[in-house]
């Protein structure tokens, strides 16, 4: 029976990230995973793949509208999706080896199957062949989640479909009708739309991005439909039904909506069950999530969980830093992740990335703050490249200066918001943040304006 020092479960950015870090501290470390290929939903059905399309759906879009007023004239462009969608699983394929690479270069063993407890310290593997029972000091859940659907809504993953079937469209659909309107359901939207779709998305909340800071969110919305995406807010989904290859969305007190194929991105769910907790007695939430401490340990001593399972912000990126700092902890003594300074990025057009507290939080906490706020319409790299919608907005704490969150929409959001991040991390003031220099002509620039701004001394503004 095989024995090791550290069984992680999953293969995801939590779990293969762990198992690479235990390795480096010298651990005999295996990990389980039920899919052939290493990376997990992020990289298989999530993260890399969405992105892949959006970047190549946006240099479509470029290529066909030309930029006439800057002396680019395009002519016929035509669409190959086929291509598009191999360039895609190329790119999966490439970095899914590369983990694979890695697990070679640390010597982490490497298990294909279902994972289950059946005990403390015990793990069966359930493959093709016969279940592999293996022996661990310690065990790491890292399962991640799987998409979530409503009541009243079956996915066939073909005309209502998850994020992972609307990876894989063989066609563009004439009208696709996106279920939420977070993160996932907008970035799939803008793909398609790009591509030649009618996008409509339904939202049972007032708003479209639940939880981001709400300025943003609606500035956001008035970008969205000047590109063509129509938003219907404020109503419930009853059900879904497919009649041949049209897909009828009844809502309630409201009239029906037609499209040929419905995506329904109403957030995640995690992945526990079947792991067989009750053998450990570990007990999930109401929604199923895994209660752990302050250092990721679960209930059952020498058992820990990270990422998607224990719930807060399901993020790839959140998933990694627990990872890393649950073996730290674990093997040196010290690790900590800093919830407050975790970033979120919407990779649509333009992206939108967020850090720390919005403004509504902090009126709900009741915490004194200035905020600063300055538009890429002011910022020379923004004008120069075309790209001036958005702003970034900062908050900083009245008395102190500490920066408490930041909010960008707008071009390369993704990126800028690292600065941000570090800011955070290092208890730094808006001041701090005005001080840097920053290049120009930068789309930075635009940070260090809204610090500026945060002591009304914007210098562009």
């Amino acid at each position: 029976m095989p024995h090791h020092d550290l069984v992680v479960i999953g293969a995801g950015p939590g779990g293969y990230v762990a198992a690479i870090r235990a390795a480096q501290l010298g651990k005999d470390v295996a990990c389980i995973e039920q899919e052939p290929m290493l990376g997990g939903t992020c990289l298989r059905v999530g993260c890399i793949p969405s992105k892949a399309l959006l970047e190549s759906s946006r240099l479509y879009e470029e290529a066909a509208r030309g930029w006439k007023e800057r002396g680019i004239v395009s002519g016929k462009v035509q669409l190959d999706l086929s291509a598009m969608l191999q360039h895609k699983q190329q790119v999966v394929n490439t970095l899914g080896g590369g983990i694979d690479g890695l697990f070679q270069k640390h010597k982490i063993a490497r298990y294909v199957g279902h994972a289950s407890f059946d005990g403390p310290q015990r793990v069966v593997v359930a493959g093709n062949d016969e279940a592999l029972p293996i022996t661990a000091e310690h065990v790491l859940i890292a399962t991640g989640s799987s998409p979530a659907s409503l009541p009243g809504i079956e996915l066939d993953e073909e005309r209502i479909v998850s994020s992972t079937g609307a990876l894989s469209f063989f066609e563009v659909p004439r009208h696709l009708i996106v279920i939420g309107a977070g993160y996932i359901g907008l970035e799939l939207g803008t793909v398609w739309r790009r591509l030649g779709a009618q996008v409509t998305v339904l939202e049972y909340l007032d708003r479209i991005l639940p939880g981001m800071d709400a300025q943003v969110a609606q500035q956001a919305r008035k970008i969205f439909e000047k590109q063509g995406i129509r938003f219907r807010l404020g109503c419930r989904v009853e059900s879904v039904q497919v009649n041949r290859k049209t897909c009828e969305v009844q809502i309630d007190g409201d009239e029906p909506m037609q499209g040929d194929r419905v995506l329904v991105a109403v957030g995640r769910r995690p992945n526990t069950d079947r792991l067989g907790l009750e053998t450990i007695g570990v007990e999930t939430t109401d929604r199923g999530f895994i209660p752990v401490d302050a250092h990721w340990e679960t209930s059952q001593p020498g058992v820990f969980a990270i990422g998607d399972v224990i719930g807060g912000a399901m993020l790839a990126h959140k998933a990694e830093e627990e990872g890393v700092a649950c073996v730290e902890r674990l093997y040196t003594g010290y690790g900590h992740v800093n919830d407050d300074a975790i970033p979120g990025v919407c990779y649509t057009e333009p992206e939108i990335a967020t850090v720390g507290k919005s403004e509504e939080a902090l009126q709900e906490e009741g915490t004194a703050y200035r905020k600063g706020q300055f538009p890429f319409l002011a910022n020379g790299r923004a004008r120069a490249s075309g790209q001036t919608d958005g702003f970034v907005k900062m908050l900083a704490d009245e008395r102190t200066d500490r920066v408490l969150g930041v909010h960008i929409i707008g071009a390369h959001a993704g990126e800028l918001i690292a600065e941000c991040a570090a800011a955070l991390e290092f208890g730094a003031s808006s001041e701090d943040i005005a001080r840097c220099c920053h290049a120009h002509p930068t789309l930075a620039e635009a940070v260090k304006e809204a610090a500026l701004a945060v002591d009304g001394r914007a210098i562009h503004f």
